[in-house]
């Protein structure tokens, strides 16, 4: 049984979805101003990583990353570099998915900018101030926090605290220190879209509730984002999304990936500490971050250094070297574990345990320090059991295709896969050989050759046994 750690009731959890086997996930995505860094990165990874968990589970995924492409810093950037806002957002949206596409990342199923959602924002802003819990003020609309009782319930926080905190900052047309903006005032110069209220722009927090609900619906199973979200935007999501909804739990699992840090600084742009993904994969290849970040627990902070960069690359070529080595020796005939010697029933059984300790470590609110360890420790078996020569055939196959599909599992070793044969392929080769086998019975040679010769072409050996023909990648 899988469980989680929520932030809303600080507890593990047991996860069971709103609907039956359909997971709904929104995750906060980038304001489109700079380039992306391994710090953002740490969490895209950690998400990715949780639907990829599902989705092995045999969960249904429906995964939404929203791009933030109209906001404060956006304007304020534009204005520095003498361009439009939407061209600079455009830009750095465009930047920020070559990166996840070379880390290899999966694609949300909906990435919803917020200019595309203006219509829609500006009706649940009308309906907030139709229920009471907003305000017009000075031309913009305020979400009033003393009219939602649970604020504060995710992160603790209680409205004298917020209140005496130098976190919010002052306006004199709020009614509270800590309303904040559902739709702002348009400045001079900036951009702007009309609405009852007069021309402005949508507040931050208001943009995820009405995009997570148009694309999951009023409630949904997972959001996350990095921790530094807890408070306040996904305080003031679940404000403004219960008050809309009329109290319906917004979320039912909050899960928050933890910062990445350098010399115990959190990496961020207002520090000048970061180091842009590109910038790290111009030195390491995209495994190397994602191992790096993984060998922590998602909620754990991550100190980054270039010597743990080094330490990460070591550990991957060490998982290669293994795939590799089994690679040499497996062929693709059917395996038959009732036949096989006490030596090698060992080791599958050794293999059928890595899946069920890799499992048992993911389903602890997805532990993947413990999960990378079951896979070097298996790693370290396989290869004194090649060492013996005690691996090879189908069973060798076996280890390999398992050890492989744990490790998609993790987003690793992506490439490397696309050296091997797909699963959508091995058919195809098992349909020509049965071809094959039919054009020897007929004693037609020359077809049989000539099959046999085409799939050399491609890389894929036969060899004709006693048992039947078996085939394997060329070394």
């Amino acid at each position: 049984m899988l469980k989680v750690y929520n932030t809303l009731t600080k507890r593990i959890e047991e996860f069971e979805p709103l609907e039956d086997r359909l997971v709904k996930i929104y995750v906060c995505g980038p304001t489109v101003y700079d380039y992306t860094h391994v710090g953002h990165a740490r969490t895209y990874i950690a998400f990715d990583v949780i639907v990829r968990y599902l989705r092995y589970k045999g969960y249904k995924v429906k995964y939404v990353v929203n791009i933030t492409d109209i906001d404060d810093k956006i304007i304020r950037r534009a204005r520095e570099l003498n361009i439009s806002p939407k061209e600079l957002a455009r830009k750095f949206e465009e930047e920020f998915f070559e990166d996840m596409k070379a880390l290899g990342l999966i694609k949300a199923d909906y990435y919803p900018r917020v200019t595309e959602h203006i219509s829609d924002i500006i009706k649940v802003v009308r309906r907030l101030v139709e229920k009471g819990y907003a305000y017009v003020a000075g031309g913009s609309v305020y979400f009033d926090v003393t009219k939602f009782p649970d604020y504060g319930k995710l992160s603790g926080q209680t409205l004298e605290q917020i209140k005496a905190g130098a976190r919010i900052e002052p306006d004199p047309n709020k009614r509270h220190p800590a309303d904040f903006a559902l739709w702002k005032k348009a400045k001079e110069g900036e951009p702007y879209w009309d609405s009852p209220w007069g021309p402005g722009r949508p507040g931050w927090h208001i943009e995820c509730t009405v995009m997570s609900m148009k694309y999951l619906g009023e409630q949904i199973d997972i959001h996350g984002g990095g921790t530094d979200l807890i408070f306040p935007h996904h305080e003031n999501e679940i404000a403004q999304s219960e008050a809309y909804s009329g109290k319906k739990p917004f979320v039912k699992y909050w899960l928050h990936a933890g910062y990445l840090m350098i010399k115990g600084e959190k990496m961020s742009k207002s520090l000048g500490n970061i180091i842009p993904v590109k910038d790290f994969l111009a030195k390491y290849e995209p495994d190397v971050l994602k191992l790096l970040v993984l060998s922590a627990h998602y909620r754990s902070p991550i100190d980054f250094s270039w010597e743990k960069a080094e330490q990460a690359k070591n550990s991957l070529e060490r998982i290669k070297r293994a795939v590799e080595r089994l690679r040499k020796v497996m062929t693709y005939e059917r395996l038959h574990s009732e036949n096989l010697s006490p030596k090698e029933k060992e080791i599958y059984e050794r293999v059928n345990l890595l899946r069920q300790k890799f499992e048992e470590a993911m389903d602890d609110d997805f532990n993947t320090p413990k999960a990378l360890a079951e896979i070097f420790e298996f790693i370290s078996y396989i290869n004194k059991k090649l060492d013996e020569d005690l691996v090879e055939g189908a069973l060798a196959r076996y280890a390999h295709d398992t050890l492989m599909e744990l490790l998609n599992v993790l987003g690793l070793l992506q490439k490397f896969r696309e050296a091997g044969v797909s699963g959508d392929v091995e058919p195809l080769i098992e349909l020509l050989i049965k071809v094959r086998d039919d054009a020897r019975k007929r004693k037609d040679w020359k077809t049989a050759d000539y099959i046999r010769e085409e799939l050399r072409k491609l890389g894929v050996v036969l060899e004709d046994t006693p048992k039947g023909t078996i085939w394997k990648l060329a070394k």
